[in-house]
């Protein structure tokens, strides 16, 4: 159902309004059960994983790319205007091709997205989309079954962590816990063993929890800059360091990521 734009103001298009606002956006998508796929390779992984179109929202130079995805749902509105008014809806130049609003999926139990897991990776406080989206996409490439994110981690279905992470956030099951650092009494009793990644006096290399061969094994990664809580590092079973040279004393919280998950993978996947 193709509609074209002609009004910045339309009603219709409130679902892309303000979407530089990241407080609104954090607080507002949740709340309305929508979050925003951006670029056409984005929303078709979106849709790929089943999840439900809202609207269409893109230029008429891309109808054409698009015309197969429109086809298959004719009842759902494609809103196309110049790349003007699209720009003075959303905030900035759409550059990427197309954006959908999506129905935000039904939260996973924690429960059940933990049985059957073997390796899980644990965000906590973690804000940096970025840093958000891109230990997804590591986590979807290096055989990480689930993630868990703290109450206060940013969304990982907000825009930039989706496009960051390539769309692979659709591909991993994840879900908020509601209590930390008292969840990882859950993990626990799910039979996890729990390794937060932090530099302690005792804290084991990365070689030596990996030759540990855990037979489930959850990897906490903490916030930018401070690092994780001291409740969280007493709470958990052990704490791991990635040893470093030439002075390094830490890496990027998603860097660190993909080196734990690479060298912790499950025993017969090395």
């Amino acid at each position: 159902m193709i509609i074209e734009l002609t009004d910045p103001a339309d009603p219709r298009v409130a679902d892309y309004t303000q979407l530089t606002d990241v407080q609104l956006r954090r607080v507002r998508e949740p709340a309305e059960g929508l979050y925003i796929a951006e670029s056409s390779r984005v929303l078709r992984r979106a849709l790929e994983a089943g999840h439900r179109p809202r609207s269409f929202f893109l230029t008429a130079k891309w109808l054409d790319d698009l015309a197969d995805v429109l086809a298959e749902y004719p009842d759902v509105p494609a809103f196309v205007g110049s790349p003007g008014i699209l720009e003075e809806i959303t905030g900035f130049h759409l550059h990427r091709g197309a954006m959908a609003a999506m129905h935000r999926p039904d939260p996973v139990p924690v429960a059940e997205l933990l049985a059957g897991a073997r390796r899980i990776a644990v965000l906590e406080d973690i804000v940096d989309h970025t840093n958000l989206g891109a230990i997804f996409r590591s986590a979807a490439a290096l055989d990480v079954d689930a993630v868990l994110v703290t109450p206060r981690c940013g969304d990982p279905l907000y825009r930039r962590s989706i496009r960051v992470s390539m769309g692979t956030v659709f591909q991993i099951p994840w879900a908020r816990l509601e209590d930390w650092p008292a969840g990882i009494e859950l993990l626990h009793q799910a039979g996890f063993t729990t390794a937060a990644l932090a530099l302690t006096d005792d804290s084991l290399t990365i070689d030596e929890l990996a030759a540990r061969k855990d037979a489930k094994l959850a990897l906490i990664l903490g916030t930018e800059g401070e690092g994780l809580s001291d409740a969280t590092l007493e709470a958990a079973s052990c704490t791991v360091k990635i040893p470093m040279r030439r002075g390094v004393d830490s890496l990027n919280v998603a860097a660190a990521s993909a080196v734990a998950f690479w060298a912790c993978r499950a025993p017969e996947l090395h």
